[in-house]
């Protein structure tokens, strides 16, 4: 299967180690709006500008886009979708259904598949919250995320005058995990379930208190959350927050008869959020694929694609070893 990937940033370089482990898979080329002399790609794989796209059609079986939710990918994978089978990691979450309407009016005039919103959450999250209420209707859900670094939330610290660098965790507060998982079935409002730890790099002569003042009232992001500001030096950030971990857990609290409680979990921790998050990309990307190949054509998400579609392994072999 001939992959082209497009964006190199974390998720692009994501998607490339996944698509290295996956021995159906190959790398054709990745593809940037930077000059592509600039680009150094890791794995040697060809570096082409996106607007060599066009004529690549007969070349690439999927191309996988690693770009922005905000702005990238609303543009970025209908108008793809129209000439490839796509993949994204779309999460702005109240637009979904407007960007699935999009991506499959241009996939289904083109013959392709588009599958969007991969990754985690949403993704593997999302399945896991679906195949919890299907089987426990009438339960309630909870997500919680973190310990993690959040990239949207460490950017827009960045961008407050006198910042210089900055990480931001999503932390799951202990007290609300461990009420949810007793069954209690609690009503938690955002501030009880998570906290934000921000670690800054201020600029020399920088306002410290106007930093913190900016960031903690920040609505959106901050606001509605205990936060926590700590400055450090630039070798600090260097050697203690360097790593992009994340992760989080999806519970569930349903019951059964006459008041039996059952608890579902579902859990990740993760060392690289754009290595897993690419790697997920990767295993859909085959789906899709195959969907197309049977003729199928139009947008789908991870609730549409039955599981052995994700698998390199034959119905034999996965009936034998995982079921």
């Amino acid at each position: 299967m001939k992959v082209g990937i497009l964006g190199y940033g974390n998720l692009g370089r994501g998607v490339e180690y996944a698509v290295e482990k996956n021995d159906d898979m190959e790398i054709v080329g990745v593809f940037t709006r930077r000059d592509p002399a600039s680009v150094s790609v890791r794995s040697g794989a060809k570096t082409y500008h996106v607007d060599e796209l066009p004529n690549m059609k007969n070349d690439i079986d999927v191309l996988i886009i690693c770009g922005g939710s905000a702005t990238d990918l609303p543009e970025m994978t209908p108008k793809y979708a129209g000439m490839f089978n796509v993949i994204d990691s779309f999460d702005t979450h109240a637009r979904i259904p407007e960007h699935f309407s999009n991506v499959d009016a241009a996939a289904k005039k083109a013959g392709k598949i588009g599958v969007i919103s991969c990754g985690w959450d949403p993704g593997m999250f999302s399945l896991n919250r679906l195949y919890s209420m299907s089987v426990l209707p009438g339960g309630k859900d909870y997500t919680f995320w973190g310990k993690g670094v959040s990239q949207g939330h460490s950017d827009a610290i960045r961008r407050i005058d006198g910042v210089k660098d900055a990480r931001q965790y999503t932390v799951p507060v202990p007290a609300a995990l461990d009420a949810v998982r007793s069954g209690k079935n609690p009503e938690l409002t955002t501030r009880q379930k998570h906290t934000r730890e921000c670690f800054v790099v201020a600029e020399d002569g920088a306002d410290l208190e106007a930093i913190k003042q900016a960031i903690v009232t920040m609505p959106n992001y901050f606001a509605d959350y205990d936060t926590t500001v700590t400055f450090i030096s630039e070798e600090e950030m260097k050697r203690d927050h360097s790593g992009l971990p994340h992760g989080g857990s999806v519970i569930y609290t349903g019951e059964t008869g006459e008041g039996n409680k059952h608890v579902i979990e579902y859990k990740l921790d993760l060392d690289s959020n754009p290595e897993f998050t690419g790697s997920v990309l990767a295993a859909y990307a085959r789906a899709a694929y195959r969907m197309n190949q049977n003729g199928e054509s139009g947008a789908r998400t991870v609730f549409d694609i039955a599981p052995a579609l994700l698998s390199p392994l034959s119905g034999d072999e996965i009936r034998a070893h995982y079921l």
